[in-house]
């Protein structure tokens, strides 16, 4: 992970997209792990804006649970 960047410098995120790395948006309460997108929407259930980021690695995918198999009736 690096260190936290001011929201203001968000259109410097460009440059630094690689493949396996994304970006965590912070309010100082929310987290929110997202690509470099313009603009830069935060979820309607923040409470205040994004005020800082950070580039960190994408976390490895999880395999989900299998789907149970249909029930006969």
């Amino acid at each position: 992970m690096s260190e936290w960047m001011p929201i203001e410098r968000w259109a410097e995120c460009r440059p630094l997209e690689r493949p396996g790395i994304i970006f965590e948006v912070s309010n100082g309460q929310h987290s929110l792990f997202t690509a470099c997108v313009m603009p830069l929407q935060a979820p309607s259930d923040w409470t205040s804006p994004p005020t800082r980021f950070r580039v960190v690695a994408e976390p490895r995918p999880r395999h989900s649970s299998p789907i149970p198999a249909p029930k006969h009736r």
